[in-house]
């Protein structure tokens, strides 16, 4: 597992912890109090590494190369069953925005989300999960399938932000992330929408328009990079920082300011330290939340949508 720096203490102690374990198996001498000591210190020195994180250490552990991405979790929510869709039907597919139909126990569900690779060659392949026009588009496609056919849509946002190349502005970047944040304000079937890992302007916003909106405990989710808003501010990415704190773009903060529905709880260190109670997290989520929003009537469901998104900012005349 990569540690980030801020985690050293925790990395030194896990490798005592593995010296330990290693010892007792080569050898015949008992060191399980050691080991046991060791443990106990390991689970003191999380809590306080992690009890208190900073806003650009929770944007550091969202970008944490082990941490799960989009396609870990479709897969763990939908054991097998997942069906990928691709295509825009219209210029290619953009390998950045997957999507496709999968089930969660007995219930259907229209997967659409940001995914990033796994090493070098895999990043290069998805974009670095910065999606194109062609991404949205195929995505509004998908959405507006699952609209006709009564299939409830789950977003998994995990992106830097849409792809800023020449080629996807001539395309109409804008505009497609325009459509898309538009057309899924009066989506009649339940939307819900989850951040797993960065949260990044309009690139996040173009499928993140729900009736409920979840964030993992140490993602973040806002206008601007604190490393971009810091280029902008003082000419230098040395206060990211500074910048990551005033942009209050952490889960607390977006709930605090009710731009989000509920906080996910993450294991203590990272979604990547158990991955498996992670997933079952967002699966007891969604279904939760599907359960109360598909009760309303799909007008009402439309109204309420639109009226929570009216609702967010302050309107000066």
């Amino acid at each position: 597992m990569e540690y980030l720096e801020f985690e050293l203490p925790v990395k030194e102690l896990h490798e005592q912890l593995s010296k330990c374990k290693m010892i007792g198996a080569e050898s015949k001498i008992d060191v399980s109090e050691t080991c046991s000591q060791i443990e106990k210190k390991l689970e003191k020195v999380k809590k306080e590494v992690y009890g208190n994180l900073s806003a650009w250490q929770r944007v550091q552990l969202s970008r944490h190369p082990s941490r799960p991405y989009t396609l870990d979790y479709i897969n763990a929510l939908t054991k097998g069953t997942f069906l990928e869709l691709h295509g825009d039907r219209n210029v290619m597919d953009d390998k950045a925005m997957v999507g496709g139909l999968g089930k969660i126990e007995d219930q259907s569900f229209m997967f659409i989300g940001t995914q990033k690779g796994y090493n070098t060659k895999t990043r290069q392949y998805r974009n670095f999960g910065m999606s194109n026009p062609e991404g949205y588009r195929k995505a509004l496609r998908l959405m507006k399938s699952a609209d006709k056919f009564g299939v409830p849509i789950v977003t998994l946002v995990d992106t830097p932000g849409a792809f800023p190349g020449l080629e996807a502005e001539e395309r109409g970047q804008g505009e497609a992330i325009a459509r898309n944040i538009y057309e899924m304000m009066s989506l009649s079937v339940p939307v819900i929408v989850i951040i797993i890992g960065e949260g990044a302007s309009g690139g996040a916003l173009g499928i993140a328009v729900g009736d409920q909106i979840f964030m993992l405990e140490n993602t973040w989710y806002s206008v601007i990079s604190p490393e971009s808003c810091s280029s902008i501010l003082w000419r230098s990415w040395e206060h990211k920082e500074i910048a990551a704190e005033a942009l209050k773009l952490t889960s607390k903060d977006m709930l605090k300011n009710k731009l989000i529905d509920k906080i996910i709880k993450e294991p203590l260190g990272g979604a990547h330290y158990d991955r498996e109670l992670t997933f079952a997290n967002v699966k007891k989520e969604i279904i939760s939340s599907f359960k109360s929003i598909q009760k309303l009537d799909p007008r009402e469901r439309i109204n309420q949508r639109r009226e929570k998104f009216i609702a967010m900012g302050k309107i000066l005349e």
